[in-house]
């Protein structure tokens, strides 16, 4: 059996008395492109934080390339985290730093590279997300709303990873850009091999890119699979998410494209 890139076991999230999730299990295999959706309110973002070690949950363990995530020695901890990468949704590029600066920070950080080779690495970035040499120079209050997330994903590609998380990618894009920045997704995944989750609650999005579906209601993940498979669960939240009339539009745009 394969082992799973990033796990959730008896994943429980309590803020004051309400709790937010309870027992989540979740086993996600290599190569795989998950889609988290739910409700407002169902914790998706707060689930995706607590995978990459932002927030810690109440009870229950995360496991990232069949490790705790916070097991080991604080280097044996970073060199895990070189492994996986977020997008944050606005992007949350450093606004003191131009471009270049941003995606070089987390290979200054690592020490890994000298500052020819992360010219280099750099410029590389740069062409996998299709921005240009010029476009180094700007700082992130020039960049447009597309731009941005497209700086934010060279950046979290510095190091390689292995997993990418993000945080509703399209959010704030109209059609035309979101459609451009699903289909560069899909090829960097394809090319680089990654294992992708993603918070999303754009139909079109979650069409395009998952390969598989986990669904957050009740403060669990209600089913996993397909989304062909998952549209099948008698739930009344997956069948109003999923098979409203908007929902079939949706589904059948990414059928035709």
């Amino acid at each position: 059996m394969t082992t799973p890139v990033l796990s959730l076991r008896g994943l429980s999230t309590r803020f004051g008395s309400n709790w937010v999730h309870k027992g989540v299990d979740l086993d996600i295999p290599p190569g795989e492109v998950v889609s988290l959706v739910g409700g407002s309110g169902s914790g998706k973002t707060t689930l995706l934080r607590q995978m990459v070690g932002l927030l810690t949950p109440t009870e229950g363990e995360v496991r990232v390339f069949d490790e705790p995530l916070f097991a080991g020695s604080r280097e044996a901890q970073r060199q895990r985290r070189r492994r996986f990468a977020m997008c944050f949704q606005g992007g949350a590029l450093f606004s003191a730093f131009t471009v270049y600066e941003n995606i070089a920070f987390p290979l200054r950080e690592a020490g890994i590279a000298t500052e020819a080779e992360i010219r280099e690495l750099v410029a590389l970035k740069l062409t996998m997300v299709e921005l240009l040499p010029s476009h180094a120079a700007l700082m992130p209050a020039e960049l447009s709303g597309g731009m941005i997330k497209r700086v934010a994903l060279a950046r979290a590609l510095a190091l390689e990873p292995e997993l990418l998380l993000l945080d509703e990618p399209t959010a704030g894009l109209d059609p035309t850009r979101s459609a451009s920045f699903v289909a560069l997704i899909r090829d960097l995944q394809q090319q680089l091999g990654l294992t992708v989750v993603l918070v999303t609650h754009d139909l079109d999005t979650l069409a395009a890119l998952s390969s598989k579906v986990a669904v957050l209601a009740e403060r669990r993940i209600l089913a996993f699979d397909s989304l062909e498979a998952v549209m099948q669960v008698d739930h009344p939240f997956i069948q109003e998410f999923f098979l409203s009339e908007r929902s079939a539009r949706a589904l059948a745009r990414a059928q035709g494209a």
